[in-house]
Order: structure tokens, then C-alpha cells, then sequence
């Protein structure tokens, strides 16, 4: 003889389904809910680099490094130390670089040792393009976060602007621009770039290492240290200018009022070092000439490029 379970009555049937659906919308709900990095809290939080070249990754290939023969010396060491400030002299055994890059380097190596300036491009205002942008050196970059996109601006030229597009697929038309395209997704704790189209103008690094129009990068941007630093694991592709992708590492830390100020004696001397929301500085409209002759003008747009 078996027993009979009772059915269940009406009202406990439907508040256990709304439970039940409620269960699975909460779930849903958490999911696309999940916290995201915030790396501007406030206007105030900013973010200085620590390393004025890429860091090597723990294993496997690695970015064009100094060459240990020729080891120099930055702004920040002089500033620091009284050290004096040299350009940098790239290590031309790296195994990553095809021959043609092994050569632009070497000629870029050859003006430092001959005693002739070798200033970035960015020292006449043009953009630096992806990974470079990794670079911008003493004044901070800010980062703003939208539903659509994430905004990176660096302090000392606010027309260095990265916009990265909160969507899964990059445009059906990539033409070349100076800082590509590109696309970001949240995936935990980290903002991961994945960027396209980079202008062949730009370059990779202060080494002035060239690349071509198949230049691919991906950026995972996570804080760490408790929120005091932010750090980026980037992957570079581009078979037309290295014999093998590599990975690479750089660090910001952090700077806001009251919680993380600016260490640098150069704050002491220029206010826009130190901590605090972002100021408003044009590259462009410092007309003055601090260099040579043979430095890259200011570059000028007959057109826009968007």
C-alpha cells in the first residue's frame, strides 16, 4: 500500500514559482550587476605612471628593453639624483623584432650615440597611438567611465583622448586613426581593450620601435594594492613588424587629495603635478620652440579624421 502526497495547495504553489522566478531573475540581476573596476571614484583620482619603459612579463617574449651596454637616464632621475638625463638606447638582440625594425632602431640608436636629440613625438604634440599611450610621462592620466564608452585623457595634453567603445565587436569599416579602434568589455575585476587601426604614424614605444597596419593590442587594465595602483598586462600582434607576439606590463599609481600625493620633487615646482582634478593644457597652443630644427613640427589637421 503506498501513500498519496498531498497536493499542494494554490497559494503555496504560486508563492514557491514567484520565488523560484524571483531566484532567477536575482541571479540574472547579480550577473550583469557584477561589480566593475572603478578607476575614478572622484574627479580627484588620477594616475601617474611608474615606469617610463614597458616592463618585461614574468616569461616568454617581452618588449624592446634599454640596452644594457648604454644605460641612461630619465628627467625624473635628474630631478631625483641630479643623474644626467639621457635618450634611450634600445637593445637591438631582443629576438621579437624583424629585420627591417632592427634597422629603424638601430638608426634611431646610432642619432642618440652621434649626440644628436631624439624627443619623442609626443614632444611636438602628436599623438603617441597604442601600446605609447602606456607611456605619458610626470603628469597623470584620468580615466572616465560611461555606459557606453571609457574615456582616458592625459593631463599635459587633454587632446590625447583614448575612447574605448563598450561593445563586443569592432566597426565594420576600421579605417586608420591615431589611437584605433577600440572596443572594451568588463570581465570581473578588469577592463579588458582590444584595439585595431592604429596609424602607422605612431609608434610603440620611446624607442621609437615602428609598427604596420596589422598592429593588434590587448590591454587588461586591473587595480591592485589596494586600489593604490593600477596595472596593465597588454598582448601586442603585429607579424609585419615582429617575429612573435609579446606581452608586456606597465603601472600607474595612484594620485587624489588627501589619500595619494604626488612624491615628485618636480610638484614642489609645478603645480599641475600634484594631485588634484584633471586641468585643462593644449599642447598645440604652447607655440614656443624648445627644440631643434629637425624636430616634428606641431602637427595641424586641414580636416577632421572622424
Amino acid at each position: 500500500m503506498t501513500s498519496k502526497v498531498p497536493p499542494i495547495p494554490r497559494r503555496v504553489a504560486q508563492l514557491l514559482r514567484l520565488l523560484c522566478l524571483s531566484g532567477i531573475a536575482l541571479s540574472s540581476s547579480l550577473a550583469a550587476d557584477a561589480p566593475r573596476p572603478d578607476f575614478a571614484p572622484n574627479p580627484g583620482v588620477g594616475w601617474v605612471v611608474i615606469s617610463r619603459t614597458f616592463l618585461p612579463p614574468p616569461s616568454g617574449p617581452g618588449p624592446v628593453m634599454e640596452d644594457p651596454a648604454h644605460r641612461g637616464g630619465t628627467n625624473d632621475d635628474f630631478r631625483n639624483s641630479g643623474a644626467q638625463p639621457t635618450f634611450p638606447i634600445a637593445d637591438l638582440s631582443n629576438p621579437i623584432l624583424q629585420p627591417w625594425v632592427r634597422e629603424k632602431l638601430k638608426a634611431h640608436n646610432d642619432r642618440v650615440l652621434a649626440g644628436k636629440p631624439a624627443f619623442p613625438a609626443r614632444a611636438s604634440c602628436w599623438p603617441t597611438g597604442v601600446p605609447a599611450f602606456l607611456l605619458f610621462p610626470i603628469m597623470p592620466i584620468f580615466i572616465i567611465h560611461g555606459p557606453k564608452e571609457v574615456v582616458m585623457v592625459w593631463q599635459a595634453d587633454n587632446q590625447q583622448i583614448r575612447r574605448i567603445y563598450l561593445t563586443d565587436k569592432h566597426s565594420g569599416n576600421v579605417r586608420p586613426s591615431w589611437y584605433g579602434d577600440s572596443i572594451g568589455r568588463y570581465e570581473g575585476d578588469t577592463l579588458v581593450v582590444d584595439t585595431v587601426g592604429i596609424d602607422t604614424r605612431t609608434v610603440v614605444d620611446d624607442f621609437e620601435t615602428p609598427h604596420t597596419d596589422k598592429l593588434h593590442v590587448v590591454e587588461r587594465w586591473r587595480l591592485r594594492d589596494g586600489g593604490m595602483v593600477l596595472e596593465v598586462n597588454f598582448r601586442v600582434e603585429d607579424p609585419g613588424a615582429f617575429t612573435t607576439p609579446w606581452n608586456a606590463i606597465q603601472r600607474y599609481r595612484r594620485m587624489e587629495p588627501g589619500v595619494a600625493e604626488n612624491t615628485d620633487p618636480f610638484s614642489a615646482i609645478l603645480s599641475s603635478t600634484r594631485a588634484g582634478p584633471m586641468l585643462e593644457a593644449i599642447c598645440a597652443e604652447n607655440s614656443g620652440a624648445h627644440f631643434v630644427n629637425d624636430v616634428q613640427p606641431i602637427p595641424q589637421a586641414g580636416k577632421p579624421d572622424f
